[in-house]
């Protein structure tokens, strides 16, 4: 045989046994898929909420043997896989910690069904609370917060920094006494943080940074002095308007941290009590900013938890905003008539004096800050269509102006307040203890036996529930341990799928922020200026002079909510 023929006979041969080993490998691999089966299932709380990490083993009923053993993931879902050789009898057993222990035998023709390579589907398993010593920990540490928040004994960032601590400490050094108190680990906790809310308001601050440097608030106040023409009684409403809109779109504690001082100094001029322009500019701030989604704290967590849009606040609540608006001007202009009425003759060296601080020097960065706020409320507007998060549209905004203004970078870095980041972070985890142990659950089961099936008495009273708590809890922190809350409510009340209860908590949330002086950040920032002035407004004045103005425009509010959505 001649040499090219046995080399072409040889290498057909290779070609041959290569081809056979590669279809027997296949089928061998698909007989393998085949084989292969699952066990799959949902696992939920009594509240529908999806379990996140429990535990579901596959156990021989004889011995107790672990077969085989996986976890939930974050949508409560699980496959397990099914070893090929399995008893006669097994079972399923799922743990999770502040959880019932759960375990039902699998029946003989489900066993056969896995055994034959076909997957098996469990009903949905609902877990029940278990009340353990680290749900009263968890439950004392946040009432702490919440009490060193209210009574001013500790900053609100070291409060939530202490309560962070305390859960972190009993979970990890209190299990060497007992695993009863142990209430999640580290990388649980930061499942709880929400990013979005973190970055939106960084990105904020840092767009905040640039445009205060332009000096278009104290040119606003110089506009809305010469309106007003020096009158008292016109000058409060504009001002009241300058304030609102700015913290519909900027927030409303960087708000009243620019326009105080400016405001001091022209009640000091016109010869009133500053206290007159301040509250109802304050009340003011907490009223409009609930239109938008970046206006208050309280709106971008409502926002980011249920995902409505900076488009939808504007639509379902600006016009209950405004009626609020008017109702509130109308009130604020009646308790402070006496101060208004005091008020000097327009002051003509008041007008030069604000002309020369409302000076723009530099348009060029004003122009340029115009441009891309612009577009990013444009981004804010469009951007659920293409799925743009808020946080994104502001890290982008804050990134184009440093990129075209070219301002001192640290500076910028430094103006952003990274007290505030600090203290959602602590909050975010010191809330998402009560939420692992069970408080939050129980919380919505008595509000949901309350409520029943009734749409108007849901609504009503998320409203009043949340205004009436804001006057006693800061409002972000109640705000926060609220959302889930309100989410079960949201599926289990007929008629409440359209998110109409997340408004009323944000409505609530803000304006019940009038109600007192620790309501919102913005009133305890406003009063520490003023105090700075020789000004001081006390928790006793504000809520003589707030909680009226609560109930006024919640109200107005609300009947706005009721005509909306019912």
């Amino acid at each position: 045989m001649k040499p090219i023929i046995r080399k072409s006979l040889l290498s057909l041969l290779v070609i041959i046994i290569s081809f056979s080993i590669f279809v027997l490998t296949t089928h061998v691999e698909a007989q393998d898929t085949v084989l292969q089966a699952y066990l799959v299932g949902m696992i939920e709380d009594r509240q529908n909420e999806p379990i996140v990490g429990a535990e579901v083993i596959l156990q021989d009923a004889d011995n107790g043997e672990d077969l085989a053993a996986t976890e939930t993931e974050s949508d409560g879902r699980f496959a397990l896989p099914i070893p090929p050789q399995i008893p006669e009898a097994v079972s399923v057993h799922i743990e999770r910690s502040h959880f019932e222990n759960f375990a039902t035998p699998l029946e003989v023709s489900s066993i056969e069904q896995l055994e034959q390579g076909e997957s098996l589907t469990l009903p949905t398993v609902t877990l029940e609370r278990k009340i353990t010593p680290a749900f009263w920990v968890a439950a004392v540490v946040f009432l702490a917060v919440l009490v060193l928040i209210a009574t001013g004994l500790f900053h609100n960032t070291l409060a939530t920094l202490i309560g962070v601590t305390l859960v972190f400490g009993f979970s990890y050094l209190g299990t060497l006494v007992s695993d009863g108190l142990f209430i999640f680990d580290f990388e649980r906790s930061l499942q709880y943080v929400d990013w979005n809310v973190i970055f939106l308001i960084m990105g904020m601050m840092i767009v905040i940074a640039v445009v205060e440097d332009t000096g278009i608030f104290q040119w606003l106040a110089f506009i809305a002095y010469r309106l007003s023409q020096g009158r008292a009684y016109v000058l409060l409403p504009i001002l009241m308007l300058f304030t609102g809109v700015a913290s519909a779109f900027l927030d409303n504690v960087t708000t009243m941290l620019l326009m105080t001082p400016i405001t001091v100094q022209i009640a000091l001029a016109m010869g009133i009590n500053p206290l007159a322009l301040l509250i109802p500019e304050v009340m003011a701030s907490n009223v409009i900013g609930v239109s938008t989604l970046v206006g208050t704290p309280t709106n971008i967590l409502i926002g980011s938890f249920a995902e409505i849009s900076f488009n939808d606040f504007l639509i379902n609540l600006t016009p209950g905003v405004l009626i609020a608006f008017v109702g509130l001007v109308l009130y604020t202009a009646f308790i402070y008539r006496q101060d208004l009425r005091e008020a000097d003759e327009p002051s003509e060296m008041l007008m030069e004096r604000l002309a020369e601080r409302g000076k723009i020097e530099d348009t060029e960065n004003l122009m340029k800050a115009g441009v891309v706020f612009a577009g990013m409320i444009v981004l804010f507007v469009l951007g659920e269509q293409f799925h743009l998060l808020p946080a994104v549209t502001a890290l982008m905004g804050a990134t184009a102006l440093l990129v075209w203004i070219r301002p001192d970078i640290e500076a910028m870095i430094e103006a952003v307040d990274w007290t505030t980041l600090v203290f959602f972070l602590a909050l975010f985890i010191t809330v998402g203890a009560i939420q692992e142990v069970g408080l939050i659950s129980i919380i919505a089961d008595l509000v949901g036996r309350l409520v029943g099936e009734s749409i108007v008495l849901a609504m009503v009273g998320v409203t009043v529930f949340s205004a009436v708590l804001s006057t006693v809890i800061a409002n972000i922190p109640f705000t926060a341990a609220m959302l889930p809350v309100v989410a079960f409510l949201s599926r289990t009340v007929p008629g409440a799928e359209s998110k109409m209860l997340f408004y009323c908590l944000s409505v609530g949330a803000a304006m019940g922020g009038n109600g007192s002086l620790i309501g919102a950040s913005a009133n305890m920032v406003t009063a520490g200026i003023a105090d700075s002035a020789g000004y001081p407004i006390t928790y006793g004045y504000f809520l003589k002079k707030g909680f009226p103005a609560l109930l006024i425009t919640v109200a107005l509010a609300m009947i706005w909510l009721l005509i909306r959505f019912l």
